[in-house]
């Protein structure tokens, strides 16, 4: 029997490669997202290229925490999971807020993939061997580090905060890989490079993501989003391919896996343990998990 993986936002762009990677591998891969079209499209991709079990879609709005809550108790209950990939992610160029209320970059790019994660961790555990791989961001290294709330000060500026969540998102990763180092459940995260997405190609193209500053600079700053997100989405996917199914990486835990398919060191900004901290308060805060021991399972 097949083991199964999970990609969510795996219905099309990088998600799709993975999933597409991952079921090449043998595993009966599962992808979510939000359109039910989308996602028969996604199945019928995947399954041209399967060596296991049978693709599948499941509908769920990974902004919404209700709905992640849902995804999470029906995934648990479908029986053994073997590698879980957290590739959703949204860049916004005006600020929004979620149905629970909460800004619209955190909440996407680092408290669905938290909970969700946090909710299969007892799944996970019990069908070890089994990976997380958490999509990061080379965006990171534009953001703002301090995490005392969930907007920082100052004004909105797209890029920046998705940055920043992202950089939420890498602090916790590495710190559940050290919470789960004792466990057979390996903790990646992976950082794709550039590809030509919805989101690149939509949000990217506004000098409103970037700080007044750079700005000034737009027509420079717009090159280099251009250059760096010229590649192809199955060229972005080796990362997260390689975290969920190499076995160089059996074993091993809290890397991250470059653009390049290997290793990359760690980013300092992500190390801080104060960052972790701070992450994890305002985490448990906006979404809590009723006990952190994740869904029961039969």
């Amino acid at each position: 029997m097949s083991r199964r993986a999970i990609v969510t936002a795996g219905t099309g762009g990088i998600g799709l490669e993975t999933a597409k990677g991952l079921a090449h591998h043998g595993y009966a891969v599962t992808v979510v997202g939000r359109n039910p079209e989308r996602g028969a499209s996604a199945v019928r991709e995947i399954s041209a290229v399967a060596n296991g079990g049978a693709p599948r879609f499941v509908a769920a709005d990974l902004a919404s925490l209700g709905d992640v809550r849902a995804l999470a108790a029906r995934l648990a209950a479908e029986g053994p999971l073997g590698v879980l990939v957290n590739n959703v992610g949204a860049m916004f160029a005006e600020r929004q807020r979620t149905v629970d209320g909460v800004e619209a970059s955190f909440a996407v790019n680092h408290l669905s993939p938290y909970l969700l994660t946090e909710l299969l961790l007892d799944r996970l555990q019990a069908d070890a061997p089994s990976r997380i791989v958490n999509v990061s961001s080379a965006a990171v290294r534009a953001a703002k580090r301090g995490f005392d709330a969930v907007e920082p000060p100052g004004g909105y500026y797209g890029f920046h905060w998705y940055g920043r969540a992202k950089l939420a998102n890498l602090a916790y990763t590495l710190h559940l890989a050290e919470r789960l180092r004792d466990t057979e459940v390996s903790v990646f995260a992976a950082d794709p490079g550039g590809a030509a997405t919805g989101m690149t190609n939509g949000t990217m193209t506004s000098p409103k993501i970037v700080s007044p500053p750079l700005r000034l600079l737009w027509p420079l700053v717009r090159r280099v989003f251009e250059r760096s997100t010229s590649g192809s989405a199955s060229t972005a996917a080796r990362s997260s391919v390689f975290a969920a199914t190499d076995v160089s990486l059996d074993g091993r835990t809290g890397l991250v896996i470059g653009p390049e398919a290997r290793p990359v060191p760690l980013f300092r900004g992500a190390t801080d343990p104060r960052t972790a901290e701070n992450v994890l308060r305002l985490s448990r805060e906006l979404a809590p998990t009723g006990g952190d021991h994740g869904v029961q399972h039969g």
